[in-house]
């Protein structure tokens, strides 16, 4: 089922990363599910990452990395706990229990007990083991990508960067995949806000592969953070051939561009890549990336005073499956503005009461140990106001914005609850609250200078009276 251009057995010894299987199509196939991994594309030709999934373990039912990657990449989709998944519960076991009875390689244990960690929501432990992998491996790419998602997931931004940077010189462009290394570096390099060498970088990813959506993703990112709306949507209209068939990112790169569209204040134009790409990307895959976009979008269009009610109910089948999850704190909250939109009392409650659980015994679980300091008061900021009483939103919100980062996600993404936190002030019936508004606008403007939804903003703060 595999092409012969992904790696066999003696390919893989040969780059100094054995895989302990003596089957070549078990190595092919890992290659091939790395691949589609690194690219964000399912590949129909070799069934998908799920077709492999299936054809690996035909293969070699006891090939350890075999398992790790299957797993893994399951895990990182954020989509499901072991808590609630017996099947995902018992592949992380199965894996454990299969990598104690072989006589594998130190750098495959080591993956194991990554994985291991990652399930148990140990995300900053997981990432250090797989640091530990590229100190001695530092062309293991999929250490490498994992440990990238694994700080993503935990806003470790700076940890993001660096974890890139430094492989970097034992990386030769005749290696495989070499050219998507450009997209992590870039993206590292724009979360710390680099973002002219962040731009740079990408672009150099994309002399080398145009369909390579990552480094799309990341000039996508400098337009947004640098307010140059234009020029973002340009970019996207003339790279879109070559980034919508990257199934599992195109998605998203569509929210950006629709994110274009709400900064100009056209809200039609944002609707319909709503309702075109994003939500029914959503709907058709479940895939959590997707589906927290779509939740982002619609709530971006609802504090610019957009009608989205029906969508709302429209995506809340979507996010019902995943209420009780609590992978984590970033997907939650995007599950809480659905079930407020969607004026669902009962779901609210639920999802709040189970975060509160979860934080009274939150163990090694990183995002667990964020509930009650920072996860309730965003949670609760959400509610107070939907329920119009936007003071204690400000109240709840202010104190903690600076480490709101810890949620994950990107500069971007979380930015949504600074324009919450804008929105509120500007609401409040707290004269300070107001000056607070225009405060935080000030910084805004000179952050992200020529952004038009920022000066839509300010306009409206001045016109108010204190």
């Amino acid at each position: 089922m595999t092409a012969p251009s992904f790696r066999d057995c003696k390919a893989w010894h040969a780059e100094g990363l054995s895989l302990s299987t003596s089957s070549n199509e078990a190595c092919k196939i890992y290659d091939a599910m790395l691949t589609q991994y690194v690219t964000w594309r399912n590949d129909k030709a070799l069934g998908g990452i799920e077709g492999c999934i299936s054809a690996i373990k035909t293969a070699d039912p006891d090939f350890v990395m075999g398992h790790v990657i299957s797993t893994g990449l399951e895990l990182m989709g954020t989509g499901s706990s072991i808590r609630l998944n017996e099947r995902l519960g018992n592949a992380v076991r199965q894996t454990v229990e299969l990598a104690a009875t072989q006589d594998i390689t130190p750098r495959e244990r080591l993956h194991v007990k990554a994985m291991e960690l990652f399930s148990l929501g140990n995300f900053p432990r997981a990432c250090d083991v797989w640091e530990e992998i590229l100190v001695e491996h530092p062309t293991d790419l999929l250490a490498l990508k994992f440990a990238h998602d694994g700080y993503f997931y935990m806003g470790a931004q700076t940890q993001m960067r660096d974890s890139v940077i430094r492989v970097l010189p034992h990386w030769k462009p005749c290696m495989p995949l070499f050219s998507y290394l450009k997209g992590l570096h870039s993206f590292g390099l724009l979360e710390t806000h680099f973002y002219e060498q962040a731009e740079e970088v990408a672009k150099e990813g994309l002399a080398m592969t145009p369909e390579d959506a990552w480094c799309v993703h990341s000039v996508a990112h400098v337009h947004e953070m640098k307010g140059e709306v234009e020029k973002g949507l340009k970019f996207m209209e003339t790279t879109e051939k070559d980034w919508q068939g990257c199934d599992m990112l195109a998605c998203h790169n569509y929210w950006h561009w629709a994110l274009y569209y709400v900064e100009k204040g056209q809200y039609e134009a944002a609707l319909t890549i709503f309702d075109e790409q994003v939500s029914r990307s959503c709907k058709a895959t479940g895939a959590m990336l997707d589906t927290v976009d779509a939740c982002s979008l619609l709530y971006r269009l609802q504090m610019e005073g957009v009608c989205v009610k029906d969508r709302w109910r429209e995506l809340e089948q979507v996010t019902l499956p995943h209420r009780d999850d609590h992978v984590t704190l970033f997907n939650d909250l995007h599950f809480l503005m659905v079930s407020l939109g969607a004026e669902d009392t009962c779901n609210t409650q639920r999802l709040l009461e189970g975060l509160r659980e979860m934080a009274k015994e939150p163990g090694e679980n990183y995002q667990h140990q964020l509930v009650e300091g920072i996860g309730v008061p965003m949670c609760q900021a959400l509610m107070e106001y939907d329920q119009g009483n936007y003071s204690r939103a400000v109240e709840l919100l202010c104190p903690i914005r600076y480490r709101m980062v810890k949620i994950g996600g990107s500069d971007a993404q979380r930015d949504i609850f600074n324009q919450l936190l804008i929105h509120a002030a500007m609401k409040s019936a707290k004269k300070h609250h107001l000056k607070l508004a225009r405060c935080l606008l000030v910084e805004r403007d000179a952050l992200k200078a020529n952004s038009p939804l920022t000066h839509r903003l300010i306009q409206r703060a001045n016109a108010l009276h204190i």
